[in-house]
């Protein structure tokens, strides 16, 4: 089985104004189907992303996964 390429950077929050992950610019519904999504079909989505997260503001409201990781991995080093 291939390796299914995910456009995820863990930057995991939605844009409310534009509907697009701040981190990778796909929509929810994007996101929840992605495995199941036929290779052409992602190839698509993957094409649409950077004119998308042209859109979309670059800070997210709230505290980001990759954040929340990289902030509880110091705590538990100190």
């Amino acid at each position: 089985m291939t390796a299914i390429e995910s456009p995820c950077i863990l930057v995991c929050s939605i844009d409310m104004k534009t509907g697009y992950c701040f981190g990778c610019g796909r929509t929810r519904e994007e996101i929840g189907a992605w495995l199941t999504m036929t290779p052409e079909t992602r190839r698509a989505v993957m094409a649409a992303l950077p004119a998308r997260l042209e859109t979309v503001e670059r800070r997210p409201r709230r505290e980001t996964r990759r954040t929340r990781l990289a902030r509880e991995k110091g705590e538990t080093t100190q």
